[in-house]
């Protein structure tokens, strides 16, 4: 088992690993073996990455899904409304984690210190579990920038902040909830030209549900800016995908996307619309192959686009925009 060069050199040996990763989580993952076995009966030797079995998410609410035994480093815990079950994901290396992201963020924006980051994440830095508040969090300490940190409520101290930012022209990414970008946007609007803005997905029930293309538009209107960027990311995986402003997201290299037939779980391609289905070789102690419940569409160059969520699945605080 490769771990330490999947962020390094996984694009020429993405099949292999997918194959490797494959054995040992059917060997030492009982969820995920257990569900193989009901669905797949005799399956052993994958032949592509898509025909691997995707283990259904709703799995990470309902059981421990890990390879072996061991105590967590970590517990992150997806959000959720009152009474809800929340997905759990167990992750046994946070040093594994902050490589994924990190190898992620520099494969996409380059290096770190070069960028001043502003999180304004309301909702989510009000839960200790949040997988996207770590990610934040670390980002914001490896920036190195003074300026770096966490809004809560405070637009008008994180507008000063980024007008500072913009008469000296650093580069900026704000990171924020759409809900917050919405209420900051309307009550300071601006005009940016070194800030890049990310949205990550989750209105919670709050407001005039938009569809994506209408956020994006107003945020673009409200900040002066021509064009919006976007995380992909959950509870369940350790790697994120990003959209750079044309509503598709890109993975990196040790993460792939793939679509099946919401009819048959059987039915997987490498292009067109249907279920999303993720492999993330960054989950080698949980499951990297995971049938997610979010529809999109993936195109022939693997970029995807997300079309909302499948209706019988559970709304959750950090769910996509409708369209």
């Amino acid at each position: 088992m490769d771990i330490n060069n999947i962020f390094f050199d996984p694009a020429s040996r993405f099949n292999q690993y997918c194959a490797d990763w494959f054995k040992f989580q059917y060997r030492e993952n009982k969820v995920y073996k257990e569900w193989v076995d009901l669905v797949y009966p005799g399956f052993h030797d994958p032949k592509t990455p898509q025909l691997i079995p995707a283990l259904p998410i709703v799995f990470f609410k309902e059981a421990r899904v890990i390879c072996g035994e061991f105590e967590p480093e970590k517990v992150f815990e997806s959000s959720g409304t009152t009474g809800m079950v929340t997905s759990r994901h167990q992750v046994k290396s946070l040093d594994l984690y902050e490589r994924s992201f990190k190898a992620g963020f520099a494969h996409f924006f380059g290096d770190i210190q070069d960028w001043c980051v502003l999180a304004l994440l309301p909702a989510y830095l009000e839960r200790a579990n949040s997988s996207l508040v770590y990610m934040a969090d670390s980002l914001i300490r490896a920036s190195g920038h003074p300026d770096s940190g966490f809004y809560l409520y405070n637009y008008g101290e994180l507008s000063q902040t980024i007008q500072k930012l913009e008469k000296a022209g650093q580069k900026t990414i704000l990171l924020g909830v759409t809900f917050a970008l919405l209420d900051f946007s309307e009550a300071y609007p601006q005009q940016l030209k070194h800030t890049i803005v990310m949205e990550t997905g989750g209105m919670k029930g709050r407001g005039k549900e938009l569809t994506r293309e209408e956020l994006h538009v107003t945020l673009c209107e409200r900040l002066g800016i021509k064009k919006i960027f976007a995380e992909y990311g959950m509870t369940e995986l350790l790697s994120q995908a990003y959209s750079l402003g044309d509503g598709r997201y890109r993975c990196p290299p040790w993460m792939k996307v793939f679509v099946r037939s919401e009819d048959d779980p059987l039915s997987v391609s490498v292009k067109g619309s249907g279920i999303i289905q993720v492999v993330d070789l960054a989950n080698i102690f949980s499951c990297s192959f995971i049938a997610t419940q979010d529809v999109g569409t993936v195109f022939e160059d693997g970029t995807f686009e997300i079309l909302g969520r499948l209706d019988n699945s559970d709304l959750r605080g950090c769910s996509l925009l409708i369209v």
